[in-house]
């Protein structure tokens, strides 16, 4: 897999309202102010999808860069919720089988839009939020 020069991002489709609230969900946590965003609808995301091999048109799949390495799909999940304060406890998730994670992941991820709605455009993030998105 293609390495990608920056750390600690989080790949996300920025016109699906359950990732818009995942993106703020992780940034209210994050004290650290160590991950950055990226909607998969800007110039940066589309470039970073396309290196990974998601289809910006088309995601099924958010992704995070953390420690040199690309995760995706459930790994993505539990790493970037296993950085967060307190939220540790979720490494143990691991040791269910990756497909089984993957399974549940991609259910949720194909009716995302069905179940929790997509916005017209691109969410705006406030002010505090918007000086850790990467376009």
């Amino acid at each position: 897999m293609p390495k990608w020069p920056d750390d600690d991002v989080i790949l996300f489709d920025g016109i699906c309202i359950f990732c818009s609230r995942w993106v703020r969900f992780v940034a209210k946590r994050d004290e650290a102010r160590r991950f950055r965003f990226t909607p998969i609808q800007s110039d940066y995301g589309a470039r970073l999808a396309r290196t990974f091999g998601i289809d910006p048109d088309d995601p099924d799949t958010n992704a995070v860069i953390h420690g040199g390495e690309v995760f995706m799909k459930s790994d993505a999940a539990l790493t970037v919720l296993s950085q967060l304060p307190g939220w540790g406890w979720v490494r143990g998730l691991f040791a269910v089988p990756k497909p089984l994670r993957d399974l549940v992941y991609s259910l949720v991820a194909h009716n995302r839009y069905r179940i929790f709605g997509k916005y017209d455009a691109c969410f705006v993030p406030d002010a505090d939020l918007r000086a850790r998105v990467i376009e």
